[in-house]
């Protein structure tokens, strides 16, 4: 097995800051900072130590990986934006003021994810601290989601020929909604397994995607804690099984399973999170695949906190304990 050296990526600039109006919208637009001071008070400057910054946001270069020219182009519309966030107030706002507090941030996020990815294939495990944006597909931004920025990162592999049909890279997703802009990126294209796990009577009820999906798991609204972590623990372990020599994994470790989530439908306590996201880190790495973890969703105020616990498991199991 590779020596393992966690990453964490992260950047002041993650933090979405629109006048106060993002608090209109049950996202927690600052929960990335949040979680990184919040891992601090127990990590110390263990974590500053092994954190790294992005000093730029994407470039359109890489955003024309996956997303269409004419799409690039519809983001130049404050009401395109307020309709694919879920925030029309923002919508008679001047382009500019909305390009720099919620476009940029994202921007910074996506090339975040693009970070991860090339600390995790050198250093086992990189988690960025946003990202996860499922819903965003080549033309189109939904769900609080303008960037696809896990399927940058495997088309970059991709053309590097790190990912290929024989060499899969896996998106493990864990968001309570169904993944499906990144379903939708993959029609087509067998170099990606996607595993997807979600509460099916909830946004998006995309069954187009849905038919990408190569493993999937359907949950019923109010799925509680131990039949959610019985099916996980039983059924990843055979989904992989099923990957064609898996060469990377994307862990989409959405907060929004949580029971106090306004938005997720299901049932999952705070140590029940915890456990899966244990679940899955130890997993992928105990297999010796490079490990990218991003944020995905979670609106609960508590959701910063989740995330803490998760990088702070990350680095003490696998960073400054081990061995």
């Amino acid at each position: 097995m590779r020596q393992i050296q966690p990453k964490i990526v992260f950047s002041p600039e993650y933090d979405i800051h629109f006048m106060g109006l993002e608090k209109l919208h049950p996202f927690d637009t600052r929960k990335y900072s949040r979680a990184w001071w919040d891992a601090k008070a127990t990590l110390g400057d263990y974590l500053e130590e092994h954190t790294i910054t992005p000093t730029a946001p994407i470039s359109v270069h890489d955003l024309l990986r996956v997303h269409t020219p004419e799409y690039l182009n519809e983001l130049c519309s404050t009401h395109y934006i307020a309709r694919a966030i879920e925030m029309p107030i923002i919508a008679p706002f001047p382009y500019g003021m909305v390009e720099s507090h919620l476009l940029k941030p994202m921007q910074y996020a996506t090339q975040g994810t693009l970070i991860a990815t090339h600390s995790a294939m050198t250093n086992g495990i990189a988690v960025n601290l946003a990202g996860g944006y499922h819903h965003a597909s080549s033309a189109k931004g939904e769900g609080f989601c303008l960037y696809a920025d896990v399927a940058i990162a495997i088309e970059e592999l991709h053309e590097k020929r790190m990912v290929s049909a024989q060499s899969q890279a896996v998106i493990i997703d864990l968001d309570a909604h169904q993944g499906n802009g990144n379903s939708r990126v993959y029609r087509g294209k067998d170099y990606t397994f996607l595993f997807d796990m979600y509460n099916a009577s909830i946004y998006p009820h995309d069954t187009l995607a849905q038919e990408r999906i190569d493993y999937g798991i359907l949950l019923n609204s109010g799925c509680n804690s131990s039949t959610y972590l019985d099916l996980l623990y039983y059924k990843l372990p055979e989904a992989l099984k099923r990957v064609k020599n898996p060469s990377v994994v994307f862990y989409i470790a959405g907060t929004d399973p949580y029971e106090h989530d306004m938005l997720g439908g299901l049932r999952l306590s705070e140590l029940a999170i915890l456990e899966r996201d244990k679940f899955v880190i130890d997993t992928i790495v105990g297999m010796g695949i490079p490990l990218v973890v991003v944020l995905g969703g979670g609106y609960h105020k508590n959701s910063y906190k989740m995330i803490s616990r998760m990088v702070i498991y990350l680095m003490e199991k696998w960073g400054k304990n081990a061995g």
